[in-house]
């Protein structure tokens, strides 16, 4: 049996038989990174511009740092014994800018190792691999069409990605 608001529909279409969820908001409030070294990540997220929210040490089997990015209601959280998941396993995480050269820009002044910045000739959405990468932003600056990429440390992958409208 398939949960109807998982299921995925081309062109967006919904079948008679699912119902539309109003009442209740699902807002993304944290993502769980896994990470090797809990102050390498910090100290790296702080130079990336991450707001340190917390940095809560129980013992020795137990830390939490919680960070936020700036402007962003969602914020990471990593640290010791919170995720069983592998070191630099977490990949495609998205930080919309409204204007990817000057956070590239940013990014690379607070010594953060940048790949350039792309576009995807699909304008569907960009691919995990080079395959349809254009070097350089959107042609038309379209939002969510321009991207540039980044790793921490542990090389858990993130993306810029513009949004202007």
């Amino acid at each position: 049996m398939t949960t109807p608001f998982l299921t995925v529909i081309p062109g967006g279409a919904k079948p008679p038989s699912v119902k539309v969820m109003t009442t209740v908001d699902f807002k993304l409030e944290v993502v769980v990174l896994p990470v090797s070294d809990v102050d390498r990540a910090r100290a790296f997220y702080e130079a990336v511009g991450f707001r340190l929210d917390a940095d809560h040490v129980t013992d020795d089997t137990y830390r939490v740092v919680h960070m936020t990015p700036p402007g962003s209601p969602c914020s990471i959280l990593f640290g010791v014994g919170v995720t069983t998941a592998t070191p630099g396993s977490a990949q495609g995480l998205h930080l919309v800018v409204s204007d990817i050269v000057k956070a590239h820009e940013e990014l690379l002044g607070r010594g953060v190792e940048m790949g350039g910045i792309f576009h995807d000739t699909s304008e569907i959405f960009h691919r995990c691999t080079d395959e349809m990468r254009v070097s350089g932003p959107d042609p038309q600056r379209r939002s969510y069409c321009s991207y540039a990429a980044f790793s921490d440390p542990d090389g858990n992958g993130w993306v810029l990605q513009e949004a202007t409208s």
